[in-house]
């Protein structure tokens, strides 16, 4: 099924607002779940709203909780989110990172004792669409194996990143497995197999089964090892950065995992070259994938950020899909 985007915030908003959060708190809020599934991240939107108050009603999310700044050095601030919701957290990290950025020229947020940042894309295209360019990851529990074991002991740390342009901003929003476990979920609940290996079944052989892979908990990291490294080393320096929690110190649970630590970077680039000198690179560069030899013609290279704009115009036209469950069990919060 379709639902208005209009109607999709509307009711995103009564549940908030009925919880407890402030009417500007609760627009911002609901404007960040209702774009995420907007722009097709449906495993971090909607259908994790359900989730998310959950979390709210156990007392793990406080809603009443406003990230608060800690020590400054220079252009880099630490704040300690105070078990707000993650996404409002980060909001205004990104938010404050930029406004550093302004007048440093480069701006970075620190951010310790926060909940999920749900899509951390958001936080990319906030920065692209202030026309900055925005480096920002996140820790998680202990969810992905180091390469050659089974145990997961690293976690699954999102990295995005994100450069400004007029028409198609470029927006990189990759977790550090193949496949993120939003993305095996709704891999599962549309009844689909992956379209490449995405992880290990509990017998420990490759599968593009995503039931399998939420089954073992042996996601793939990209790159092998090489991804498996990169996890490790963005939990390692957000930790030291922020003051707070590494993965092996977070609960190994979706429900209870919280006391993550964060990292938002800003680069302006006005004070940095001419806009028309910056938009010529980026262009540049765009040009020179050109179309592929190998690729047909009704498959074109695109650039990350690409695609979402083609979703967020379709869905804002045509009403953004949503799983019939899902919208029922939202409605009755």
């Amino acid at each position: 099924m379709r639902v208005p985007y209009p109607e999709v915030f509307a009711v995103l908003q009564r549940v908030l607002l009925r919880a407890g959060l402030t009417p500007e708190r609760a627009d911002l809020c609901a404007r960040l779940f209702a774009d995420t599934s907007r722009d097709g991240v449906y495993s971090h939107g909607l259908n994790r709203f359900p989730r998310f108050m959950e979390q709210v009603t156990k007392g793990v999310v406080n809603l009443a909780a406003e990230p608060v700044r800690v020590k400054t050095f220079g252009a880099l601030e630490r704040w300690d989110g105070q078990r707000g919701p993650g996404n409002l957290n980060a909001h205004a990290a990104m938010a404050r990172a930029i406004m550093l950025c302004r007048e440093h020229g480069l701006g970075a947020v620190a951010l310790a004792n926060t909940n999920h940042w749900m899509r951390g894309g958001s936080y990319g295209w906030q920065a692209a669409e202030a026309g900055v360019i925005g480096i920002c990851w996140t820790n998680t529990m202990a969810n992905l194996p180091p390469w050659g074991t089974r145990d997961p002991r690293v976690g699954n740390n999102p990295l995005v990143l994100a450069v400004p342009h007029p028409s198609s901003p470029v927006v990189l929003d990759m977790a550090m497995s193949q496949f993120s476990f939003g993305a095996l979920e709704s891999y599962r609940l549309r009844g689909e197999t992956l379209p490449v290996p995405g992880g290990f079944d509990k017998e420990g052989k490759l599968t593009q089964d995503p039931a399998a892979i939420e089954a073992s908990g042996q996601a793939l990291p990209i790159g092998y090892w090489k991804g498996s490294g990169l996890a490790l080393l963005l939990d390692m320096i957000g930790a030291l950065l922020a003051g707070g929690l590494a993965t092996h110190q977070i609960t190994r649970d979706v429900i209870l995992e919280s006391g993550l630590s964060q990292i938002f970077v800003a680069f302006d680039l006005p004070s940095i070259d001419a806009e028309g000198t910056r938009h010529a690179i980026v262009e540049g560069i765009l040009a020179s994938l050109g179309p592929s030899p190998a690729a047909p013609p009704a498959a074109p290279m695109r650039h990350p950020g690409a695609r979402v704009l083609q979703i967020r115009k379709e869905n804002l036209a045509q009403g953004i899909p949503v799983a019939p469950h899902v919208w029922t069990q939202i409605q009755a919060l």
